[in-house]
């Protein structure tokens, strides 16, 4: 590795710390050229301004989220619309969840929830949309809707949401403190989940409607 890619490495993963920790707007240039030992010049050679480095960190995130939605869509070929939601879960419970509770990834993407930045438009499109998407379609076929049908969004929220819950946070830690300081059971979530939201969507099902 060269001079030049060492010192891009470096304020690579600096930037992607500090990033976590407070957000894009927290953060000055120099902080992050102090801690990666280099130029304040770095950051304008390599990526252009703060922003530029801010997106290449954004970038890696998005790679992993993405990464993780493949998982969730990875099922046999004719999986029914139980199947491919349990699995999509089970998938997500354990990487997002389980794993990435305290992550720099799940940080920065709530620093992107309450304080977006430019970057907001790509980490919806490019991380988040496309399994949305697949789960909707798999909520709507389970209901006898369309994607787009508002029962169908909201259900997908729900779903969501029950996952959400679990991630730290002060508010989750108050309401459910018994479950803040056990270790973290992410199949018994998932299960619970699963089973908890596929019985809502077969009593939520429009009877006899074939697509």
């Amino acid at each position: 590795m060269s001079r030049d890619e060492a010192t891009r490495e470096r304020l690579l993963r600096e930037a992607r710390f500090l990033f976590a920790e407070r957000g894009f707007k927290r953060v000055a240039v120099r902080e992050i050229c102090r801690a990666a030992g280099a130029n304040v010049a770095a950051v304008n050679y390599h990526f252009r301004d703060k922003l530029g480095l801010y997106i290449e960190v954004v970038k890696e995130a998005i790679a992993v989220l993405r990464e993780t939605s493949e998982e969730t869509m990875r099922v046999p070929s004719g999986a029914s619309p139980e199947e491919r939601i349990r699995t999509y879960i089970q998938v997500w419970v354990r990487n997002v969840i389980e794993k990435g509770r305290d992550s720099w990834i799940h940080r920065i993407m709530q620093h992107e929830q309450h304080d977006p930045t430019p970057a907001l438009d790509m980490v919806i499109d490019q991380g988040i949309k496309p399994r949305v998407v697949y789960l909707c379609r798999a909520v709507a076929e389970m209901l006898g809707r369309e994607p787009t049908d508002d029962q169908v969004l909201l259900a997908v929220a729900s779903i969501h949401g029950q996952c959400l819950i679990h991630l730290r946070s002060p508010v989750a830690a108050r309401i459910f403190p018994r479950a803040r300081s056990e270790p973290f059971d992410a199949e018994a979530v998932a299960n619970h989940i699963t089973e908890f939201s596929l019985a809502g969507l077969r009593a939520m099902a429009v009877p006899d409607r074939r697509f």
